[in-house]
């Protein structure tokens, strides 16, 4: 991780490299990269300065963790949703390694149940339709 006096020792070198450039093109590079790393240090260091003023904590934001996950799974449904939809578009590479990914995220023990599970829903909702059932 970058603190800000390491950026700053990037934008010095960069600095450095403009006063010997020759080409005017090169120099105007250099000086914006100069400019970049001096605002990622000016960055870094309100971040450094003001922490305590931006990132609570834990005994703080329980009623915010709550709403969070419940957040966080409602894209994941969407998410989901969205993938599901467009599956048999997926070349059959992805979908393998989604399914494999999917099939992995339970518990070791339960890991051949999850992936017969998640392979009955896609059958059953294979062309972006419930099938008969």
């Amino acid at each position: 991780m970058f603190t800000p006096e390491r950026y700053r020792d990037k934008a010095s070198e960069y600095g450095s490299l403009v006063k010997t450039a020759a080409d005017p093109d090169q120099k105007r590079e250099l000086r914006e990269r100069e400019k970049s790393f001096i605002a990622l240090a000016d960055n870094e260091q309100w971040l450094a300065d003001n922490h305590q003023n931006t990132i609570r904590g834990a005994e703080h934001d329980q009623d915010d963790g709550v709403a969070l996950a419940q957040d966080e799974e409602q894209i994941l449904r969407c998410l989901g949703g969205a993938l599901i939809m467009q599956w048999n578009s997926l070349p059959r590479k992805l979908q393998r390694e989604l399914f494999d990914n999917a099939g992995a995220m339970g518990e070791l023990l339960e890991t051949a149940e999850l992936r017969g599970r998640i392979a009955r829903f896609l059958h059953k909702h294979k062309n972006g339709e419930e099938a008969a059932e």
